[in-house]
């Protein structure tokens, strides 16, 4: 299996050589810049419209967690295109972080029509170094589709009182669908700006330190049979 495995991602790299060029010469990473925040606009519309009961099922219970005033305060880390925004509670306050700067025009499109928020800013920074963010200043923190390309998942985990996420992951051992995963990661990493195929991200949030955890596995109903195993649910410290 392994060597089959070896042999079909060699096929794929000789096929995907000219980005791998790029790459090398530092200009892939500008242009995936570029581009990706276009692809995401268009995939975010059509994962809303296939994820929304589960989405809905899963915001349900932010106010929960909203501070003494009253107002939700959430920190929506890797925000993209602000697809999530329009499954918050009416007053929440957002403050969205993306590393990406070109994310920020399809950004105000979405604040301009989800006027129930109160949008606080856009921090252009990593989610491993928010420290443009106070700590303790925000009650939730969100996360979809983010796990899967940021570089250090602890940190990620730390930040906040609750942690709510909606992530695809690695399918089932033994799969056809964890095969190609296999096959297909290096180049959907270099692809789609850092994004992993065979992350076991449930992982990672056993190993934090939440008081309460929350979690499902599911195939989710994506067109997309690669990215359709997901964990979703929400921590608390």
């Amino acid at each position: 299996m392994e060597l089959t495995i070896f042999i079909l991602r060699l096929a794929i790299y000789i096929l995907t050589f000219p980005l791998y060029l790029l790459n090398f010469l530092g200009l892939w990473s500008w242009i995936c810049k570029k581009w990706f925040p276009y692809f995401l606009v268009r995939f975010t519309v059509i994962y809303n419209e296939q994820m929304a009961s589960k989405k809905r099922e899963l915001f349900s219970n932010l106010q929960e967690f909203a501070g003494p005033s009253g107002k939700l305060s959430l920190l929506e880390v890797g925000c993209g295109t602000g697809a999530n925004f329009k499954f918050y509670p009416p007053g929440c306050r957002v403050t969205c972080i993306d590393p990406n700067p070109n994310f920020e025009k399809f950004l105000i499109k979405s604040i301009a029509e989800n006027r129930h928020l109160q949008f606080e800013r856009f921090v252009v920074a990593a989610g491993e170094n928010m420290h443009q963010v106070a700590d303790g200043s925000v009650d939730v923190v969100v996360c979809t589709l983010v796990l899967c390309s940021v570089k250090n998942q602890e940190r990620i985990l730390r930040e906040g009182g609750a942690f709510y996420f909606m992530e695809h992951v690695a399918a089932e051992c033994s799969t056809w669908n964890y095969f190609w995963q296999q096959v297909l990661d290096p180049a959907w990493h270099l692809l789609f700006d850092g994004c992993n195929l065979t992350r076991e991200s449930w992982k990672a949030l056993e190993r934090a330190s939440f008081s309460k955890l929350k979690l499902q596995h599911i195939q989710a109903p994506l067109s997309w049979e690669l990215v359709r195993p997901h964990i979703y649910g929400y921590a608390v410290k």
